[in-house]
């Protein structure tokens, strides 16, 4: 349900920004959402429909793009992709990596008449 908060802080933040460029529609909206995000894109897509009703967001195509987990290793200095699945360092093998991205979502951009 916490998809429900997430976008309302996305209308919350394009909205005024569309308005403050004079847009009279967002038509679309560019969300970058990372692999352990927590965030579900279907259940967002989903609870956009209504939470757009009556807003000039309204109709708006809501694009995910997925932020892949990257991690950082102190053990050998690796720094690079995870594979899915994986909670071991893919060079040495080490689960004393740090993750740098993957956790993330933000709105990225947004396309508006």
């Amino acid at each position: 349900m916490h998809e429900l908060v997430i976008v309302e802080g996305i209308l919350e933040a394009v909205i005024p920004a569309a308005k403050e460029h004079k847009a009279e529609k967002i038509v679309a909206i560019n969300l970058k959402v990372g692999e352990l995000s927590g965030v579900v894109s279907s259940c967002v897509l989903e609870y956009f429909k209504s939470a757009a009703k009556g807003t000039i967001a309204e109709g708006a195509k809501i694009n995910v793009l997925p932020i892949p987990v990257a991690v950082s290793c102190p053990d050998c200095g690796y720094q690079g992709g995870l594979p899915k699945g994986s909670y071991h360092c893919p060079s040495c093998g080490s689960a004393g990596f740090k993750i740098v991205s993957g956790r993330e979502y933000y709105v990225d951009t947004i396309e508006a008449e």
